[in-house]
C-alpha cells in the first residue's frame, strides 16, 4: 500500500473520529447551557408567582371561594409557560403542563432536577403531538404567615424545545462526521501525493542503480524536505560503504590469490632444493661427515629461507588488509627502540646503537668533526621530544625490524662486524611537523641507479638468502602511514647506506599531519603481481616510494 494511501485512510478515519468527539463535547455543553436556561426561567418565575400562591393558601385556608378562585386564575396567568401546582392542607391547585400522575417527583426540589415522564401518551397540558420525556422541576416552600397557612410551590417546565435543539446538534455532527470522512481522505490523499513526489522519485533513482553492472551512483538535488535529503544522504552512505567493501572484498581476494601465485613461484626453488637434499640423504645413507653436514646445512637454510617467506608474504597480505581504525597514536622512538633491542639479542656480535634527538639535532654525521651538529641525546627521548605519530604499531614495528635487518645483513664493514646507528629526531615539513627516523650502516652502500630498484618484490642482492620481500615490506608501510622512504649515502663522507624515513606527527586529537586514519590508499596492491614489481612505480603513484612534500 502507498504512503499516501496509508495517509489518506488515516485522515479519512482519524478526521471523522475527532468531529464525533468535539461534537459530543459540544453536545454535552449545549445541554448544560440548556438546563441552565430552564433553571433560571424557572426561578424567574417562581419569584414572581410566590405571591399570588401564598395569597391562594390564605383565601383557601379562609374558607373564601371568591377570592380563591381569583387568586388562582391570577396565580395561571402570571406562570406564563411553565406548569404550576399548589400543594396546601386545603388540596392541591395546579395549572399548565404538568408531569403525569405516576411521575415520580422527589419530596423537594430547592435546586432544579430532572425528572423522567412515566406516564404514557401526552403529558397533561401539553398541545397534541407533543410529547415529554424528561421535566426540569422546582419546588418552592411557601409559609403564609399565619398558622396553619402553608405549602409546596411546584414549577415544570417541559424538555421538548432543549430536546429538539440537542436533537439538531446531533443531526449536524453526525451529517459533518459523515462528510469530512471522504473529503478529509481525498485532500490527505492529495497533500501526501504531492509531498512524497521527491520521495517517489528517489525511489526511482534508486532502484535503477545496479552496483554488479553500473558504476553510475546517486544523484541527489536538496528537495527542501529534511527527511527526504537526509534518506538521500543515508543511501549515498550505504551506496559509498557497499563500494568501498566491495573493493576491499575485491582486494582481498586478489591479495590471496597473489599470495597463493606468490608463495607457489618463490616456493618452488626452496622447496625443489630440499627435495634434492632429501633424496641425497635417502639415497646415500652411509654419507657422513663434511659431506652430510653439508647437506644439513642447506636443508636448515633452504628452512629458513622457507619460513622467513612465509612470514614476508604474510605481513605483505596484513598490510593490504589493514583499516584504518587500526591506527592509533604511537610513540616513534618506542617502537624503534624495540625493534633495535631484539636486533641486539639476534645478533650480539652487532654494534647496534639508538638515539634520540631534540628537533634539528642529529641531522648530520654523529661522528663529525667538532663544530659539526650537535651530538644526539642518547637514550630514551626527553620530555620535550615525545614523537608522537598516528601509525599501525604491527607495521611500523614490521618497517623498523626490516630495516634493522636489512642493515644488519648488508651493513658489514671492512673487520666482518656490522655497525648500525638508528637515530630518531623531530623536523618539519611544507605538510607540518614530523619524526624522521634514519638507519645508518657501514657497508658498500648501494649504487644510486639501483635504489629504487631494491623496493619492488623479490629483489635480492648478490649472495643474498634473504626472500627479497623485506625493503618491499618497508615501502609497503611508508604509504600506508603517509611516510617517505629513502636510500641515501652515508653523510661524512664515510662508507654505507643512509635509509631515512619521514613520517607525519599526530595532532592534538591524535591523527597525523596526513590524515593517514582518513586518508589510506584506496589502492594497496603489494602482494598482486603488477604493481610492485614493476619499474614504473615513480612519485606519482598512489604508493610511490617518494612522496612529495615530507
Amino acid at each position: 500500500m502507498k504512503l499516501s494511501t496509508r495517509i489518506a485512510l488515516a485522515i479519512g478515519v482519524t478526521v471523522p473520529l475527532l468531529v464525533l468527539a468535539s461534537g459530543w463535547l459540544l453536545y454535552l455543553l449545549v445541554a448544560r447551557d440548556l438546563h441552565a436556561e430552564q433553571d433560571a426561567h424557572l426561578r424567574e418565575r417562581a419569584a414572581v408567582v410566590q405571591g399570588d400562591a401564598r395569597r391562594l393558601l390564605r383565601a383557601a385556608a379562609a374558607g373564601r371561594p371568591a377570592a380563591e378562585l381569583a387568586r388562582e386564575r391570577r396565580l395561571y396567568a402570571s406562570a406564563l409557560d411553565v406548569g404550576i401546582r399548589v400543594t396546601g392542607p386545603n388540596g392541591t391547585v395546579s395549572g399548565g403542563p404538568q408531569p403525569d400522575a405516576r411521575t415520580r417527583l422527589p419530596e423537594a426540589a430547592p435546586d432544579p432536577v430532572t425528572v423522567r415522564e412515566r406516564g404514557a401518551g401526552r403529558a397533561e397540558g401539553m398541545p397534541e403531538g407533543r410529547r415529554v420525556k424528561n421535566w426540569r422541576v422546582l419546588s418552592v416552600h411557601i409559609d403564609g404567615r399565619r398558622p396553619g397557612v402553608e405549602g409546596t410551590l411546584w414549577l415544570f417546565s417541559p424538555d421538548t424545545s432543549g430536546q429538539a435543539r440537542l436533537a439538531s446538534v446531533r443531526r449536524r455532527v453526525v451529517v459533518v462526521a459523515v462528510a469530512a470522512a471522504p473529503v478529509s481522505a481525498l485532500l490527505a490523499w492529495a497533500a501526501a501525493s504531492r509531498a512524497s513526489r521527491p520521495l517517489r522519485r528517489l525511489q526511482q533513482r534508486t532502484s535503477g542503480l545496479d552496483p554488479r553492472s553500473d558504476t553510475s551512483r546517486l544523484e541527489h538535488a536538496p528537495s527542501g524536505i529534511t527527511e527526504v535529503d537526509d534518506l538521500a544522504a543515508t543511501l549515498r552512505t550505504v551506496l559509498s560503504r557497499y563500494d568501498e567493501q566491495a573493493a576491499r572484498t575485491s582486494q582481498a581476494l586478489a591479495t590471496a590469490r597473489s599470495f597463493s601465485s606468490a608463495a607457489a613461484h618463490e616456493l618452488r626453488t626452496p622447496l625443489m632444493s630440499m627435495q634434492t637434499n632429501l633424496e641425497i640423504l635417502a639415497e646415500h645413507p652411509e654419507l657422513a661427515g663434511q659431506d652430510r653436514d653439508e647437506v644439513v646445512e642447506d636443508l636448515r637454510q633452504e628452512h629458513s629461507r622457507l619460513l622467513g617467506l612465509l612470514v614476508m608474504l604474510r605481513r605483505l597480505g596484513q598490510g593490504d588488509l589493514v583499516e584504518a581504525d587500526a591506527f592509533a597514536p604511537l610513540d616513534l622512538a618506542e617502537v624503534a627502540e624495540a625493534a633495535v633491542s631484539d636486533a641486539r639479542r639476534r645478533d650480539r656480535t652487532a654494534d647496534v646503537t639508538f638515539s634520540v634527538a631534540a628537533p634539528g639535532e642529529g641531522s648530520g654525521d654523529h661522528s663529525g668533526p667538532a663544530g659539526t651538529v650537535a651530538p644526539p641525546v642518547t637514550g630514551p627521548a626527553a620530555p620535550g621530544t615525545v614523537l608522537t605519530v598516528h601509525g599501525w604499531e604491527p607495521g611500523l614495528r614490521s618497517l623498523l625490524d626490516n630495516l634493522v635487518a636489512n642493515a644488519l645483513a648488508h651493513g658489514r664493514g671492512a673487520d666482518g662486524r656490522a655497525h648500525v646507528e638508528v637515530l630518531v629526531r623531530g623536523g618539519t615539513s611544507p605538510l607540518g611537523p614530523i619524526a624522521v627516523l634514519t638507519v645508518d650502516d657501514g657497508g658498500p652502500g648501494i649504487p644510486p641507479e639501483q635504489r629504487a630498484a631494491v623496493f619492488q618484490r623479490f629483489q635480492r642482492g648478490p649472495g643474498s638468502t634473504g626472500s627479497g620481500l623485506g625493503l618491499t615490506l618497508v615501502a609497503q608501510q611508508a604509504a600506508l602511514h603517509r611516510a617517505t622512504v629513502e636510500i641515501r649515502d652515508r653523510p661524512g663522507g664515510r662508507g654505507g647506506t643512509r635509509v631515512e624515513l619521514r613520517i607525519p606527527l599526530a595532532d592534538h586529537e591524535g591523527t597525523g599531519t596526513a590524515r593517514a586514519a582518513q586518508d589510506l590508499p584506496s589502492q594497496r596492491d603489494w602482494l598482486i603481481g603488477a604493481a610492485p614489481g614493476t619499474s614504473s612505480r615513480t612519485a606519482s603513484d598512489p604508493q610511490g616510494i617518494h612522496k612529495n612534500g615530507l
